[in-house]
């Protein structure tokens, strides 16, 4: 059996959130068939890449893949879809976020199977950064199509007020982390040389954040914000948002395991 052929494919929308942009990732198998991994926003230069890839290979896209709903991974899916009429388009289903979107959601299960020719990929829930997340297994390769697990180089937001959860991150880097893997494809930046090094960093990371949270308690910062303004210090303000909901999911996670308390928008640590 031919292997599959993975192509990175920028999806072309660069801003302070996303980096350089979203990465990705068609994937054709020796029978021609083609899934696609991630819809991108719709941008004319990435389907006009998709559509030079497949008919540089005579392949035709029977699905798309999407690892979670936040809008630079699906808002691309209607267009997609009206171009690629006959393919199928799956995530795990976030109702209340799919529907923004004009396409009907075959929704996935974890541990689902998915065929590419005679090839598969397995999808795998790992949620936290969005409770919809999953990553993509392919076991022959050790390749691990991660999303927005990780990103090389910087740190990725927990999106506590629309979903995020911090201890289900941390379990979702572990999960990955213990599937030994080769390979590692990002949503954003760069593919890494080490995969089991960056994401043993991303927990060291927030184990590090943590402990610098407590600190901000102990000191008598009892807000948000100001528990984001002493830890993220001279941050670009246009990534202060993100740097709040960092904050938050943190001390939710302090919270759930009883180790701080909210009180009229007020936090601090137990005892």
């Amino acid at each position: 059996m031919a292997p599959l052929i993975t192509i990175r494919l920028e999806a072309h929308n660069p801003s302070p959130m996303t980096g350089r942009g979203n990465n990705t990732y068609l994937l054709i198998a020796g029978d021609r068939e083609a899934a696609l991994i991630d819809a991108g926003v719709g941008n004319s230069l990435h389907l006009a890449d998709i559509d030079r890839e497949l008919r540089a290979r005579n392949a035709h896209l029977g699905r798309l893949l999407v690892t979670h709903a936040h809008a630079d991974h699906a808002s691309g899916a209607a267009l997609l879809a009206a171009t690629y009429p006959e393919a199928v388009f799956a995530k795990y289903p976030w109702p209340e976020e799919d529907r923004k979107y004009a396409v009907r959601w075959q929704p996935l299960a974890e541990g689902e199977r998915l065929l590419i020719g005679g090839d598969a990929i397995v999808a795998l829930q790992t949620p936290g950064h969005s409770p919809d997340h999953l990553a993509f297994w392919h076991e022959p390769s050790r390749t691990i199509f991660s999303g927005d697990i990780v990103t090389a180089g910087t740190s990725v937001m927990i999106h506590s007020s629309r979903g995020g959860n911090l201890i289900e991150y941390l379990a979702s880097l572990e999960r990955l982390l213990a599937l030994e893997p080769q390979t590692l494809l990002p949503a954003h930046g760069p593919r890494p040389a080490d995969p089991a090094a960056l994401l043993a960093g991303y927990l060291e990371h927030r184990k590090q954040r943590e402990r610098q949270v407590i600190v901000a308690l102990e000191s008598g910062h009892s807000t948000v914000q100001a528990i984001a303004e002493s830890i993220y210090h001279g941050l670009d303000s246009s990534l202060m948002a993100a740097a709040h909901e960092n904050v938050r999911a943190h001390l939710e996670k302090l919270k759930a395991e009883h180790r701080a308390v909210e009180e009229a928008d007020r936090w601090r640590i137990c005892g």
